[in-house]
């Protein structure tokens, strides 16, 4: 904890310092480079939507932003404010399509406090993409999208037409079309990013040279959507002008499904590769990228284990600083505390700002399991170096002395069992340690030890709703669960892959002993047909059980 703390501070300090903005940035890639790191004020303007006409920046649970909450999102290390807005259930009817004053003065409200605190600014319009934007696709209501479209930026470009060149433009989120074939989505999108382009360079004033960000269809950055944005910015001809993507990680990984349970080499060279293509196809060329989100999907916390959640951050944010490539974090509120103005997770965001000027060292895993109805042995890890050396291990602020009290050979460190052994003392189930690998930069990788016994399951009648499965811990924890029939094939939702989704399909409950199977779960699972799930456990325990449904009867039984 010792170590923890200045090294908050450091990491803290050093983006605002080593990238001071420029106050008039000559070309788009000064801006871009300039943005980074960005945050996303996600589930404010754009909670404006969904069909209520009351609903305003504070409809789904997050406070009106004012000064003081900026100077403390920019003292936090970020340069950039993304600010998504839905204007849709705010807007008139045709043929003006005018946007309510109060809203639009609202949000340059909000706009002028970002920028006075020195943060570059990225307006868009965010949730009218599924609100009438997704009806572009139908011959028949193609017009009248265009002409709302339009309407909209008109209003935004006179709006802010005479503000400099730290107000960014971005055109669209996550558009495209499900109904048409994949040269239909890129057409489509071309004619919407022109239309934009034209309307704001012709708006005058300072909208003359302001960066305009264009996405790809859905924000997807596979090749053939990378290549059909290219071919837009090139017939654009225009240098003020930026691409963006999405990441959400490996969609398995993202959501526990399909057995994603670890950040493997597999998902680390699909992110890679990303970033990889977004260089070449643009930022080798001149063409600067912002990943305009970025994440683990909704809800990850309860469905994502935390050590491997804090790999994918590490990992992304290294990827961002050695690519050239500006990324905007989402936060709906389920990070950064808006009303207390603190993390809620400060280590998760410690490691995602370690990888804006270094890199953190992590391991295999951040679990240790000790049995405790068996002698204590020696237990290993794998070390991801990451570039940096190993400094020494720690109980607390105590330093364990190597070959008396762990190993290190190679990348395999093992702590001995006399330490294991100590930091437990009674070693009663669920009884938790903590020791600290350190590294020469960035973070301290943490080892949570703790003792367990196998989990006991029993005998249980639920209904269709749901269905809790008695189930004593004993320390271990779930990590995902199997679900097949008789013949192997797979059973509920997703059948696609016998590996359920965490929390989604089953939820653990480690302080009432339950293991629910949702709603979701049994709406999918044959009458009559036994079902045998298999639960893995991170301490490597694995435990089988079978599941009936009868009608709204649901009972299970231990295997």
């Amino acid at each position: 904890m010792l170590l923890a703390a200045p090294l908050a501070l450091t990491l803290l300090a050093v983006p605002a310092a080593t990238q001071a903005q420029d106050p008039e940035p000559q070309t788009a890639e000064e801006i871009v480079a300039a943005m980074q790191p960005g945050w996303n004020l996600g589930n404010s303007f754009d909670s404006m939507c969904c069909g209520d006409e009351n609903a305003d920046e504070t409809t789904w649970g997050n406070p009106r932003p004012d000064a003081n909450f900026f100077k403390s999102i920019h003292a936090e290390g970020f340069n950039s404010i993304r600010l998504p807005v839905s204007w849709n259930t705010h807007t008139g009817p045709a043929p003006d399509y005018e946007i309510d004053p109060k809203v639009m003065d609202r949000v340059q409200a909000v706009v002028d406090m970002a920028l006075a605190e020195g943060l570059y600014v990225m307006i868009n319009t965010h949730h009218d993409s599924w609100q009438y934007l997704n009806k572009f696709s139908d011959p028949a209501q193609h017009d009248a999208v265009l002409a709302q479209f339009d309407a909209t930026w008109v209003q935004i470009s006179e709006t802010f037409k005479d503000y400099p060149q730290e107000l960014v433009f971005e055109a669209m989120n996550e558009v495209g079309w499900n109904d048409v074939s994949t040269e239909e989505n890129h057409a489509l999108m071309a004619e919407l990013n022109t239309s934009f382009h034209e309307i704001v360079r012709n708006s005058g004033g300072d909208n003359d040279d302001r960066l305009l960000v264009l996405e790809t269809v859905h924000t997807n950055a596979a090749q053939e959507h990378l290549d059909a944005l290219a071919a837009e910015i090139e017939a654009l001809d225009d240098p003020m002008l930026a691409a963006t993507t999405h990441q959400y990680g490996y969609w398995p990984f993202s959501v526990n499904i399909a057995g994603g349970t670890k950040y493997t080499e597999e998902y680390q060279a699909i992110l890679e590769g990303d970033f990889q293509r977004q260089v070449d196809t643009f930022v080798s060329k001149g063409i600067p990228v912002i990943i305009g989100e970025y994440g683990l999907l909704d809800n990850y916390q309860r469905k994502v284990e935390r050590g491997e959640a804090l790999k994918f951050f590490e990992h992304f944010t290294y990827l961002a600083r050695t690519s050239g490539i500006t990324t905007m974090l989402w936060d709906n509120g389920t990070l950064y505390d808006r009303f207390t103005h603190r993390w809620r997770d400060q280590e998760e965001y410690e490691y995602t700002a370690s990888g804006w000027t270094t890199r953190s060292g992590t391991a295999s895993s951040d679990l240790v399991f000790v049995d405790s109805t068996d002698k204590v042995t020696d237990k290993s890890v794998t070390l991801n170096y990451n570039g940096l050396d190993f400094s020494g291990l720690y109980f607390g602020n105590t330093k364990l002395k190597e070959g008396k009290d762990y190993t290190l050979e190679g990348d395999t460190l093992t702590v001995k069992a006399k330490v294991l052994s100590r930091i437990l003392g009674d070693r009663a189930p669920g009884t938790k340690a903590q020791l600290e690998v350190r590294f020469s930069a960035g973070m301290p990788w943490k080892l949570n030890v703790i003792s367990y016994e196998n989990p006991v399951q029993e005998d249980a009648t639920g209904t269709a709703e749901s269905l809790f499965i008695p189930t004593q811990f004993n320390g271990d924890q779930l990590a995902t669960m199997e679900a097949v029939y008789a013949d192997g094939t797979g059973a509920g939702p997703h059948d696609w892959t016998t590996y359920k989704g965490f929390w989604d399909h089953f939820r653990p409950d480690y302080k009432n002993d339950t293991i629910q199977l949702t709603k979701d779960m049994l709406a999918e699972i044959d009458e009559g047909a036994p079902v045998t799930l298999t639960f893995y456990f991170w301490s490597g325990a694995v435990m089988e059980y079978t599941v009936t449904k009868n009608g709204d009867v649901v009972t299970g039984t231990v295997a």
